[in-house]
């Protein structure tokens, strides 16, 4: 993965702010939210725009195993892979 640029948790707060309460936003990530302070290198950017972000938010967590990985498993031992709404 390449280096993020020195602006990223701002421009990320930019779009966020522009969204924000005006329109839906999904955001996928493979990093916990903890880990973006230290991420994106301004963790008084990132409070602000996770401040924003997770304000009316459902998060699904889908667990430290990928689905693809989950889906490969389980093809192999011919289980289904099942999907939770929780």
């Amino acid at each position: 993965m390449r280096k993020l640029p020195h602006t990223a948790a701002e421009d990320l707060l930019e779009l966020i702010i522009r969204r924000y309460e005006r329109t839906s936003t999904i955001l996928t990530s493979n990093r916990p939210v903890d880990d973006w302070g230290k991420l994106l290198g301004d963790t008084a950017a990132v409070t602000a725009l996770l401040d924003r972000l997770l304000h009316h938010a459902h998060v699904l967590k889908c667990g430290p195993k990928s689905w693809r990985t989950q889906k490969r498993d389980n093809a192999q031992s011919n289980q289904p892979v099942l999907a939770s709404n929780d």
